[in-house]
Formats: C-alpha cells, sequence, structure tokens
C-alpha cells in the first residue's frame, strides 16, 4: 500500500489525497507532526531523496525564519535533528509506494505516471 506522508493541513496533501480517491488508489496518510519520523527513517528518506537538502521544502515560511546557522547543517545528525524539531519543513507530500520508491510533490501528470492510472 502507499503511504502518504504530510501535514493534515496542507493544502498540496490534500490535493494528493483526493486524487488517490478519486483513482481508487489504496494508501495510509501519516501526518509528520502526529508521527514525528525517526532518524532511521530521515536517514532512508534522505538517500532515496538525493540527500537531506533535497528534502527541504525552502520556499516555506518555516525555512524563511530559521536562523542561518540553522540552515548551514553541516552533518547528518545536524539534518536529522532540524527536521525532527520541524518535521513541516519536509517537502509534501512524501510518497512511499510498496516497492519502496520515494516521491516528494504532487502533480496531477506525475501521480498519473507514477500510478499508471487516469491517462
Amino acid at each position: 500500500m502507499t503511504t502518504i506522508y504530510g501535514l493534515k493541513n496542507c493544502d498540496t496533501c490534500k490535493k494528493a489525497t483526493r486524487w488517490l480517491d478519486r483513482f481508487n488508489v489504496a494508501y495510509t496518510f501519516v501526518d509528520y507532526r502526529d508521527s514525528k519520523p525517526t532518524p532511521e527513517t530521515l536517514s532512508e528518506w534522505a538517500a532515496k531523496a538525493g540527500g537531506f537538502e533535497a528534502m527541504i521544502n525552502k520556499s516555506s515560511t518555516t525555512w524563511r525564519q530559521l536562523p542561518e546557522n540553522r540552515k548551514a547543517a553541516a552533518s547528518a545528525a545536524e539534518w536529522k535533528l532540524l527536521l525532527r524539531e520541524y518535521p513541516q519543513l519536509i517537502k509534501r507530500p512524501l510518497v512511499i509506494t510498496d516497492d519502496g520508491v520515494l516521491s516528494q510533490g504532487f502533480s496531477d501528470n506525475g501521480f498519473k505516471q507514477r500510478f499508471g492510472v487516469g491517462a
């Protein structure tokens, strides 16, 4: 089953889950704030996403308001600490399918290709 990680009040996450509902794609939704990812999970995601920096939503208000020294995380440990403290920094939605493939973000065409429906 597909797992969608995001925030309940995120408009993009809502669009993604509505799309999955419309095309009858089974999924589980996990809110980052209710169930913070473990450091091990964050490391796994970062490896699949191309690094911790690739996982960050740098256009978010939270990112822009961070002190510069927090934005310059120099180690995996610092990134994990930052993302555990501010899970809303993770690009949303983060989608993991049964085959272990991870993607971030939502677009109609991207989901059509990803899930092979609605074409």
